[in-house]
């Protein structure tokens, strides 16, 4: 290597080669030693950060560029005693000589300088840098042990924890080995100048790295691709090129890319196909079996029909394998073994259909009452029971306040019965993410109508964030009514949210509802709902002495906070959510939640388009000098509290004129009432700048008890009308 001179820099190569990693562990622990690289060289007063890190299933590595020979040397300077004790007559006291010897200095080397404090004695120490290699041969095993996991292992008689053994070490400062050794190893790993290629059934050859910088093309050369990135991007291509060529659509969902990424390190592919006789399965179950069981690619020839019960004309035969090496030995020998195993698992596919169909899926409700729901709150058969109550109750009320909802209160009624009945299903017990799905084709299958099947499947909707929300008026209302149940009987039980512990994920309960609600813009009084579900569940569950009121007030506070998480989702500001949220009291927000997303996005465009800071301004201006007066917030038009015989300036009637054709809109809930609203509060501006500073202004604080108060009234009705949109004193800029 060749010798550091002045302004010259370097590169760190630190790879740990390993038996094969599981693959979640891979991106956290490269995520683990960048942190810790970063805060090492922080520590160490380094420019330099780690630029490039890797991660395949048989290595972690990280690249460090620009790292200096060594550290710089550090000044200290540490103040000692005052200087009339530390030198008396010209002479070093006993303190002075005590000061020095402490830092290592002789007493000549002490320096006197002026405080604010008078004269101290300092003693400048200078520590000088350490180099770099001997600083990273002593952080390097420390890094490597300090990664975290779960289910960490020891090997051979080594107390070394790592998620899978270590089995070598590349160490590199550009061309120079370091002397680095992990001791707790078994046996002992010491750093080399090797790598290893992919492996080859039980051998792997040598890569020598001739520098730090070589190693990503030493590795590409190999056939390894050891970016992350990447290597996403490389699998990524080839399933969506070989999917094309077969005139298919890959279903590549985020998460199986993920798991693919850290699973292969040499990525390749092949084509397998299965059996004809397999697409009378549904083709959610193939897909399925593909996915969990062998990490396998679906490939669709046309979007499939959530009610159909077979796969044809929809799934394509052929499914996509990712390999960990390219080319492989033999192709043909490795695609049979895929096949073969794919086949035993869509044979089981098969069996558990046939076997749940055996029977109608009414038949299975029986079996629910074996299935204990939670502790205290009864067996699913009692859900399924509370169910249809609730979906009930859901469905008057949101046909009370959206006339033009009409719902179907037979079908209604039966898919809040049955859309539990296929969790007791052999398949929903293979594969529980198909709960809802499999319902929806075995109701079908039972001849229940269509209605009922699509309720039964969306009822699950949204599963997580990226699911897509209930298409049909009767899956909405199911939905609903089964997180209300759910939200309700868990609460009832004392059980909240905390942290990250959410075991009956509670908040994506209330997310989900309000998330249902935006999208299909229904008006939902959700405080009357939780009212009578409170009062209901004091029945339902006397053994948990539930008080309806304390029960109703920690809903209300939880889907509070849910509809706040809601509207940043949405892209609101945090002061525009301030005060929408605000403008009425906390109840009053959860009895038309749509309706407090509709005035927010209003503000929010509106803010957008520079609308919103003139009416905002008259707003504000007005709201601040109402707050000297005791007009109560609900009263709206001035007639009720203005007394017009005690004007004295035209300015006064304008601005009552003004307020006079506002107050109808102010009791607008809709779009169409905000925005008309809005847009005459905007025009009031010049009103309410003649009232203050025109010619014919009026002084509001007037000396006459009467006067003042009937013109601080009057501006009170200005900001209690822009209540009904927002507290506007709440919104900053």
């Amino acid at each position: 290597m060749q010798g550091f001179c002045s302004g010259y820099v370097a590169s760190l190569l630190l790879e740990i080669g390993t038996e094969e990693l599981p693959a979640a562990f891979c991106p956290a622990a490269l995520a683990q030693l960048g942190r810790m690289i970063t805060a090492s060289l922080q520590d160490w007063h380094f420019d330099a950060l780690p630029s490039q890190g890797f991660a395949t299933p048989r290595r972690l590595g990280v690249l460090v560029r620009d790292l200096p020979p060594r550290q710089k040397e550090l000044v200290e300077e540490h103040k000692g005693p005052p200087a009339q004790q530390a030198f008396q007559q010209g002479r070093p006291t006993a303190a002075a000589q005590g000061f020095a010897r402490r830092w290592g200095l002789a007493v000549e080397d002490l320096t006197i300088c002026a405080t604010p404090r008078g004269e101290f004695v300092f003693a400048k120490v200078t520590q000088p840098g350490q180099a770099t290699e001997t600083l990273l041969r002593e952080a390097i095993p420390g890094w490597i042990a300090a990664i975290q996991g779960k289910r960490l292992m020891r090997w051979g008689t080594g107390t070394q924890r790592f998620s899978r053994p270590i089995r070598w070490l590349v160490a590199l400062l550009d061309d120079e080995l370091l002397p680095v050794q992990l001791e707790q190893t078994s046996p002992v790993v010491s750093a080399q100048a090797n790598s290893y290629g992919p492996r080859q059934g039980w051998r792997c050859d040598p890569l020598p790295i001739a520098t730090a910088e070589a190693y990503g093309a030493t590795l590409h050369k190999a056939g390894i691709v050891p970016d992350r990135q990447q290597r996403q991007a490389h699998i990524r291509h080839l399933i969506e090129s070989k999917a094309a060529e077969l005139g298919a659509v890959p279903q590549l969902k985020p998460a199986l890319l993920e798991e693919l990424t850290d699973l292969v390190e040499a990525p390749g592919l092949i084509v397998g196909r299965m059996e004809d006789r397999f697409l009378s399965l549904p083709a959610e179950v193939s897909a399925m079996e593909m996915v969990t069981h062998q990490r396998y690619v679906p490939l669709f020839q046309a979007p499939a029909d959530p009610l159909a019960l077979d796969a044809h004309g929809v799934l394509d035969p052929h499914f996509l394998v990712i390999t960990n090496a390219s080319p492989l030995v033999d192709e043909a020998l490795v695609t049979q073994g895929n096949e073969r195993v794919l086949r035993a698992r869509l044979a089981d596919g098969a069996f558990f259909y046939d076997q749940d169909r055996s029977q109608s899926l009414e038949g299975y409700l029986p079996r629910l009452e074996g299935v204990t729901f939670a502790v205290g709150l009864g067996s699913l058969k009692d859900r399924s029971d509370r169910l249809v109550r609730q979906a009930r109750v859901t469905a008057g009320v949101l046909q009370q306040q959206n006339g033009a909802l009409r719902v179907h209160e037979q079908a209604l009624d039966r898919a809040a019965l049955l859309c539990k009945a296929d969790l007791v299903t052999q398949m929903v017990g293979e594969f529980p993410e198909l709960q809802g799905v499999m319902g929806a084709k075995y109701a079908m299958a039972s001849g229940e109508g269509p209605q009922v099947a699509e309720a039964i499947r969306e009822h699950y909707l949204p599963g997580g964030a990226d699911d897509p929300l209930p298409a049909s008026d009767l899956g909405r209302i199911l939905a609903l009514s089964e997180r209300l149940e759910l939200l309700v009987s868990i609460f009832a039980t004392g059980q909240r949210p905390s942290g990250s512990s959410d075991p009956f994920a509670l908040r994506r309960a209330g997310n989900g509802l309000l998330h249902i609600l935006v999208d299909c813009g229904w008006s939902l009084d959700l405080v009357t709902l939780l009212e009578a579900a409170c009062r209901q569940a004091a029945k339902d569950f006397p053994n948990l002495r539930v008080n309806p009121a304390a029960l109703l007030a920690d809903l209300l506070t939880f889907l509070q906070q849910r509809l706040r998480t809601l509207l940043a989702e949405l892209g609101l500001d945090y002061d525009i959510i301030d005060a929408v949220a605000a403008a009425q009291d906390p109840g009053a927000l959860l009895q038309d939640p749509v309706d407090v997303v509709c005035r927010g996005r209003l503000l929010q465009r509106l803010r957008g388009s520079g609308e919103l800071a003139p009416i905002q301004a008259v707003v504000q201006r007005a709201a601040r000098l109402a707050e000297k007066g005791d007009l109560q917030r609900h009263q709206r038009d001035p007639r009720d509290c203005v007394d017009a015989s005690l004007f004295s300036s035209p300015a006064e009637e304008a601005v009552l004129a003004s307020l006079q054709t506002l107050a109808p809109l102010s009791r607008a809930r809709d779009q169409d009432g905000y925005e008309r609203l809005l847009t005459g509060l905007g025009m009031l501006s010049p009103r309410l700048q003649a009232f203050f500073d025109g010619a014919n202004s009026v002084m509001v604080m007037a000396p006459d008890p009467e006067v003042r108060r009937n013109r601080l009234n009057l501006l009170a009705v200005l900001r209690n009308q822009a209540l009904i949109i927002a507290d506007f004193s709440r919104l900053s800029g």
